[in-house]
């Protein structure tokens, strides 16, 4: 006898991997795999500066600024190649990103000197924030909006599998054939990930906000524009202006409708002026104080420079989202201060103070890659769950329990090892989330420019971290100096996040132009 057909459940639906689709699922090997890239390339100089340090002569300072370097230029890459994924699409900004910064890590392997060393750190610091802009927003705009957490944190795992596989290459590669090999072995994988790209579809969600608006956005249009005088609102619902895109800020989470009006804009010729030179004033600046050429106007040229920056993130805000773009460059900049002291400086210390040998490093950074790995996944589901302000707010917490007690341990590795386990999971695993908390405030045509830009002037704060660890470590062991660090700034992010500082203040000042 045949059996009845099963009946299925209307109600249940399937799991939750199934949903993503084969779509989505695409996507996210593809930036997966830039990921694990990303951060096999830009670890290699952590790992080797000891090395470089001794070749070049340099001093501390000097040592820490190439790992500094990449950050400096990180704000102006996440800003073209962030405005490149909002114009052309999401695959073409994750392309260029890929050759730049393969580009900069074969330069890295090529420098005769410590000058054209950060010349080539700078160029990886430019491909890698396209990286992080193009790949988060075009994973998230491929997955389901009840998912996005778990694409955001899955994705950002990526890097810390490539901080792994860089330091298990190092052990083998250093002692053998020197430094400069690990940097030429860092291109070789970039050819996989161009093949991998070439066939990729575009993400959902920018799509159909193209086809929507019928024009492509035009993120720059608030730092080259002025709104007409006397001239009445322009209603343009479809974008039929040239390059208009959709009004600012419409799209999820906006305030304004799609028929809002848009103020009639010309091109000023003095604005325009201003901004460029903004940009490169903020530039030179960042470049003098991160190399410490800066001497007695190291203050007043950081004010400057954060002048400048912030005015740019109030400008490309533009009416309704300026205090929520500058308020997110302040949370990401405290949250890169409270994970880089550690990221930046741990083989240093494990070598320096720890007497470490090569082998010995690879093991402690294999624990704390594959903790931070692991936070990552976790902060997937526990942000879909919970929400990323809360589940940040309280994984980043619990951090606090681990930060004193892995410094205070010298001689017993495994022990080490999971205790940096569980710090690099509870803190910067659960950094995973920022792509989703930062996108979940942004609108869909101007979400990679504006993820890119306040995610890399924020990022500063990791060229600030291993500068300020060092400058810490000269009257003090640098072990303590990190610790101390990644504490304090742990507990104003928990504050900045828990709280959705910059949500409420976007509610509070940033009214509806209209």
């Amino acid at each position: 006898m045949d059996r009845p057909p099963r009946r299925t459940d209307p109600r249940r639906r399937p799991r939750w991997y199934r949903q993503v689709g084969r779509r989505g699922w695409t996507a996210f090997a593809a930036a997966w795999g830039g990921y694990v890239l990303d951060g096999f390339d830009f670890v290699l100089i952590t790992l080797v500066l000891t090395e470089v340090r001794a070749e070049f002569g340099l001093d501390a300072v000097q040592a820490a600024s190439l790992v500094s370097a990449a950050f400096v230029s990180r704000w102006l890459g996440g800003m073209l190649l962030g405005a490149l994924g909002d114009r052309y699409g999401r695959r073409a900004a994750m392309t260029a990103s890929i050759l730049l910064f393969s580009l900069g890590t074969l330069a890295c392997g090529l420098a005769g000197s410590y000058g054209a060393l950060y010349a080539a750190r700078l160029v990886v610091g430019l491909g890698m924030a396209g990286e992080y802009s193009a790949s988060a927003t075009y994973v998230m705009e491929s997955w389901p909006e009840r998912m996005r957490g778990r694409a955001s944190g899955f994705l950002i795992s990526g890097y810390s599998i490539g901080t792994v596989l860089a330091a298990q290459v190092y052990s083998q590669v250093v002692p053998a054939l020197g430094w400069r090999w690990m940097f030429y072995l860092g291109v070789l994988p970039a050819l996989f990930a161009l093949w991998m790209r070439r066939a990729l579809p575009e993400a959902e969600d920018w799509e159909e906000a193209i086809a929507e608006t019928a024009a492509r956005p035009n993120p720059f249009r608030p730092l080259f524009t002025r709104p007409l005088r006397n001239a009445p609102a322009a209603y343009s619902p479809a974008g039929n202006a040239p390059d208009a895109g959709r009004p600012a800020g419409t799209g999820r989470g906006s305030s304004r409708g799609p028929d809002a009006p848009r103020p009639v804009e010309v091109f000023s010729a003095g604005r325009a002026a201003l901004h460029l030179g903004l940009a490169a004033g903020a530039f030179g600046a960042l470049l003098v104080l991160f190399t410490g050429r800066a001497g007695d106007a190291a203050w007043p040229l950081a004010l400057f420079a954060a002048g400048a920056l912030g005015t740019l993130a109030v400008r490309l805000g533009s009416p309704g989202h300026r205090v929520l773009y500058l308020a997110l460059t302040v949370t990401v900049f405290a949250g890169f201060l409270y994970t880089w002291p550690i990221q930046a400086l741990l083989p240093t210390y494990l070598k320096t103070e720890l007497h470490y040998t090569a082998g010995q490093v690879r093991d402690v950074l294999f624990w704390a890659g594959f903790g931070t790995a692991a936070g990552c996944v976790l902060a997937g589901f526990t942000g879909d769950r919970f929400g990323p302000a809360r589940a940040y707010a309280l994984t980043l917490t619990a951090s606090l329990a681990f930060v004193f007690p892995v410094f205070a341990v010298h001689d017993d590795l495994l022990l080490l090892g999971v205790l940096l386990f569980l710090l690099q999971a509870t803190s910067f695993g659960i950094s995973g989330l920022l792509p989703r908390y930062l996108g979940s405030h942004l609108p869909v045509e101007r979400r990679a420019s504006g993820l890119g830009f306040v995610y890399n002037v924020g990022a500063l704060g990791g060229a600030v971290a291993p500068l300020l660890g060092a400058r810490l470590a000269e009257g003090r062991p640098l072990g303590q100096s990190l610790a101390v660090l990644t504490f304090g700034l742990s507990l104003l992010v928990v504050l900045l996040i828990g709280l959705d500082v910059p949500g409420r203040l976007h509610r509070l000042a940033d009214r509806d132009p209209s």
